[in-house]
């Protein structure tokens, strides 16, 4: 069983994630270092796929060889920002399917409002992959989670690429059935609900926009 809470400390993830981090990092580089990183994540959150074996001819003989099993799992983006990661991670699953959840986060009250909704059938059959960059306050995850489990999800991942104390907290308090994997935990939060030291709002530096 996957840990409720793993922190991916692999070296090439860490060095990719202070490239980040910098503040002149252009967009450019900031989404091809996102990328990048959500396949090397993706390693982690996909430990659990579900296995079966099929019977194939190699050059020098036949063989009952790995294969995986199941209906394909869901991506689910939470937009905007989860794009980032959901283009790596299909670069490596490209038969998964794909939704999106759309929420916005109100700078005065901190809260999610939902605008978008739209994701693959037979989610109990699936294993989802919600992705997200930031796991800050934890509200809009937590939202997007309960809006697929209204959806039929029961086997979730999260993935994210910073998460902060009080966001992991509020997640496993709402869904502790929900394992939680990231590139890592962060000091707090600060007065306006970002990630601290964090590295900005990762939309906002994916897109160039402010």
């Amino acid at each position: 069983m996957i840990d409720p809470l793993t922190v991916v400390d692999h070296p090439l993830v860490q060095h990719k994630l202070t490239l980040m981090r910098d503040q002149n990092t252009p967009s450019a580089e900031f989404r091809r270092l996102l990328r990048e990183i959500s396949q090397l994540l993706a390693y982690e959150v996909t430990r659990e796929l579900a296995m079966t074996t099929r019977r194939i001819e190699t050059p020098i003989e036949t063989i009952n060889a790995p294969v995986l099993a199941g209906k394909k799992l869901a991506l689910i983006s939470i937009l905007r920002a989860g794009n980032g990661l959901l283009d790596g991670i299909l670069e490596l699953v490209p038969g998964a399917r794909v939704g999106f959840v759309g929420l916005y986060r109100d700078e005065e009250t901190l809260e999610p409002v939902q605008y978008y909704f739209k994701v693959p059938e037979h989610l109990d059959d699936r294993m989802v992959i919600a992705v997200d960059p930031m796991l800050a306050t934890g509200n809009s995850s937590v939202a997007a989670i309960d809006l697929l489990k209204k959806a039929g999800a029961t086997n979730i991942r999260f993935l994210c690429l910073l998460a902060a104390p009080e966001g992991i907290k509020r997640m496993q308090e709402a869904h502790p059935d929900v394992p939680i994997v990231t590139a890592s935990v962060d000091e707090k939060l600060n007065d306006h609900g970002y990630i601290v030291p964090g590295l900005g709002d990762a939309g906002d530096r994916m897109f160039g926009t402010k």
